[in-house]
Parts: C-alpha cells; sequence; structure tokens
C-alpha cells in the first residue's frame, strides 16, 4: 500500500486512515504563517519626541515573508505579535513534519519494491 492511497466512494475522496491523523495533526497546528518577526525602533515624525532626541525611537514589529520570489514585510500591531509567533512556531513545526513524511514516503516505497 502507498503512502498517499485513496478509496474512491461516490466520487468523493476518502483519506486512508493516516492521511486522517495527519489531517488532524494538521488542525492542531492553526494558527499557521511562515516567515519572520523582527522587532524594530523607528523614529516619529514629532519634531522634539525625547525619545526619538535620545537615540531610543520607537518599538515597532515587522513581519517578514516570501511573496512571488520577492521579499516583502508588513507592520504588526502590537497586540497581534503573541499570535503571529505562535504561528511561526506552528509553521516551523509543520515544515518539519513534512520532511519527516518525505523521508516516510521514500522509505515505504523502498520497502515495497523490495
Amino acid at each position: 500500500m502507498y503512502y498517499l492511497e485513496y478509496t474512491y466512494s461516490m466520487s468523493k475522496i476518502k483519506p486512508v486512515p493516516e492521511q486522517q491523523a495527519f489531517l488532524e495533526e494538521l488542525a492542531g497546528l492553526w494558527p499557521l504563517a511562515k516567515g519572520s518577526l523582527a522587532e524594530v525602533r523607528k523614529p516619529c515624525i514629532r519634531p522634539n519626541c525625547p525619545a526619538c532626541r535620545s537615540g531610543r525611537k520607537h518599538p515597532a514589529w515587522l513581519f517578514s515573508f516570501s511573496q512571488g520570489g520577492r521579499r516583502r514585510c508588513r507592520y504588526v500591531p502590537q497586540e497581534l505579535v503573541p499570535v503571529l509567533r505562535q504561528a511561526l512556531d506552528h509553521g516551523r513545526r509543520l515544515e518539519k513534519r513534512l520532511v519527516e513524511l518525505g523521508v516516510e514516503l521514500l522509505t515505504r516505497y523502498r520497502q515495497g519494491r523490495s
């Protein structure tokens, strides 16, 4: 049995138990994101701002990601930072799991050939 085997019933695809387990695992990883989060310090537009004058500036968060082969950045509101951190952590877990699944797929294929 190949890892990506499907059974067909009434023109709908039903996942095999291993696929169902992966889909349940995936549902537990929501929210998901791929990219990076960085705190930066930016000057403001006020002419006599004490923080800017002293060099401390103002904290801001940037989410960096690739889109269409180009690097993009978006400002992140402070209240969204914890959610985005969790999403990035889940994204890293998913990438690690996908690598494991690729290795497992090759291993099963090779075992089936011999």
